[in-house]
């Protein structure tokens, strides 16, 4: 599909990607890259990284490179934003998408299993948003885009765990921007609503239940991954230049109705 952007809308500016390996996050550094961005991509495994920047510089020529990094440790994600700008020179951008999921009842989930998914989906949004800080600002103009979900705008059967998390991360794109905006950095988030072409959504809601789920959105469909890129180019573009603190919800309007994953 032929993008609605310039093809050169991010050229010069230069992205690291947590998450940036599969799903959501893949979607957002191949819209990065088709623009004219540079980009490191990040994850935990190094072999699994490299392949993925490597088809994804061969699928759109751009240049990718892959860092493994694990972000709830703070050293790791910062060795990580070092490597970016040894390569690159430079970092414009930081999309804190790393997640953990997994479906759990309250009564069942361990502590473990609970600061498991804070500590990627919390702190790892931190300790990146901390690690990038200086580049960001010396920049000029730098943007956190933090990937969030709508799970706590309703109660959510089955993930406590991550509500509770991207709550937790709604509060610190909104601490961030008050706090970072005076220095030139916009700290933002999309919020995205059930998107079909993802492994999360495919465990969330399988065959029947997610087609009932799908007829009850008031766009009666699921959402892409190109379409929340759509949105994290758009955010980075000068068309957003004075958007910060914002939570961009793309959900097809669910969020606005009494319909959850029930």
């Amino acid at each position: 599909m032929t993008s609605v952007f310039r093809d050169d809308i991010l050229r010069g500016h230069v992205a690291l990607i947590t998450g940036g390996g599969t799903g959501i996050c893949r979607g957002i550094a191949r819209a990065y890259l088709a623009h004219g961005a540079r980009v490191c991509v990040v994850s935990r495994r190094q072999e699994v990284i490299e392949a993925a920047a490597k088809d994804l510089s061969e699928e759109t020529g751009g240049e990718a490179i892959g860092v493994a990094a694990d972000v709830r440790q703070p050293e790791a994600i910062a060795a990580a934003v070092a490597a970016t700008l040894e390569r690159f020179g430079r970092l414009d951008t930081l999309v804190n998408g790393a997640a953990g999921n997994f479906l759990a009842p309250a009564a069942g989930l361990s502590s473990n299993g609970f600061r498991t998914v804070v500590d990627i989906d919390l702190c790892g949004t931190f300790n990146a948003s901390k690690a990038a800080f200086e580049a960001l600002q010396a920049a000029g103009q730098g943007l956190i885009l933090n990937i969030s979900a709508t799970l706590h705008y309703h109660g959510t059967p089955l993930q406590i765990h991550a509500s509770a998390a991207k709550a937790g991360v709604d509060a610190v794109t909104r601490n961030l921007a008050v706090e970072w905006g005076p220095l030139g950095i916009r700290v933002n988030a999309i919020a995205p609503g059930p998107i079909g072409d993802t492994e999360g959504m495919k465990r969330l809601a399988p065959g029947e239940l997610g087609q009932r789920l799908a007829a009850q959105i008031p766009l009666r469909r699921y959402g892409t991954i190109a379409e929340i890129a759509d949105a994290a180019v758009f955010l980075r573009s000068r068309a957003a230049s004075y958007v910060t603190g914002a939570i961009l919800v793309v959900d097809g309007g669910q969020a606005v109705t009494t319909v959850g994953f029930v």
